[in-house]
């Protein structure tokens, strides 16, 4: 990858996160042993990418919280996965669930170049994982899901990392389309400002959003959690749970609510909309 490359170079980043993760937390929020494989890159030159620990908590556990919605939803019945804008998730190529299949959708570029690292790496695709490229600025989402997912059964989607690059009309087509789904859950991060920022938090938000919009891949848009929540139930999903992805961390590494690592300034956060299948809107 490099910067001529049309995949996505902010999906390289969160692997890379995942992948360091493994070496220098040992794992510890998110287990994932196909991180370091499907980057590619040497062990050393990873570990040596230890600059941001916070943020690479954060990453890890949106993914992290995923997992543990898509846990608590197999039980129920669960057997459609679909990961929206799948980057170099690995989930599919791990799975436990023996029936759950696994839709990967991305754009072609990315998803070429994936293919691509999971062949280099050794990593076997199962027969329950599907790979679908759309151009999702002029594809029907609809039509796309229809093609690939049984939409008259539950669907449980896997949106990370995607919704601060994109406007708001963008967000809530997605979110509408979704939402017209008979059954239908959606785990997503979202950006969030916090207007009782620290200096230090504001600074370190400042510099993200700096990285981002150096590779040519910019955040656009801010939702509060009360803002989409609103505008989940606009779009039509009949359940919104909220998320604390420090939360998430604190949980995983067995802490409590003081400070540390885990309660260092974040700007994203995470929520699990639901239509028609989830009673109680949570992934407990």
């Amino acid at each position: 990858m490099d910067a001529d490359s049309p995949a996505s170079l902010t999906a390289l980043a969160t692997a890379r996160f995942r992948a360091t993760h493994q070496l220098l937390e040992g794992g510890s929020v998110l287990r994932d042993p196909l991180a370091v494989r499907i980057v590619g890159e040497p062990e050393d030159d990873l570990r040596a990418l230890d600059v941001d620990r916070r943020l690479r908590l954060l990453v890890c556990a949106r993914s992290r919280y995923a997992e543990e919605v898509l846990a608590a939803a197999v039980p129920r019945g669960l057997d459609q996965l679909v990961v929206l804008g799948a980057g170099l998730d690995t989930f599919a190529y791990r799975n436990p669930y023996p029936g759950l299949r696994v839709v990967e959708i991305d754009h072609p570029a990315t998803q070429a170049w994936k293919l691509e690292r999971l062949s280099a790496a050794g990593i076997a695709v199962p027969d329950t994982v599907s790979h679908v490229s759309t151009q999702f600025e002029q594809d029907d989402l609809g039509e796309v899901l229809a093609g690939c997912v049984d939409v008259s059964r539950p669907v449980l989607v896997w949106w990370l990392g995607v919704t601060p690059y994109l406007t708001l009309d963008a967000i809530t087509a997605t979110l509408g389309t979704l939402a017209g789904l008979p059954h239908c859950a959606v785990v997503l991060d979202h950006l969030a400002q916090d207007p009782r920022a620290s200096v230090f938090a504001r600074a370190w938000e400042k510099q993200r959003a700096a990285r981002v919009a150096a590779v040519g891949e910019p955040w656009i848009t801010s939702l509060s959690g009360e803002e989409l929540a609103r505008l989940g139930e606009r779009c039509g999903f009949d359940g919104v749970h909220l998320e604390d992805e420090a939360a998430v961390v604190r949980r995983a590494l067995g802490r409590g609510r003081g400070r540390g690592p885990a309660r260092e300034p974040r700007v994203t956060h995470l929520a699990l909309l639901t239509k028609g299948w989830w009673p109680d809107g949570s992934p407990g």
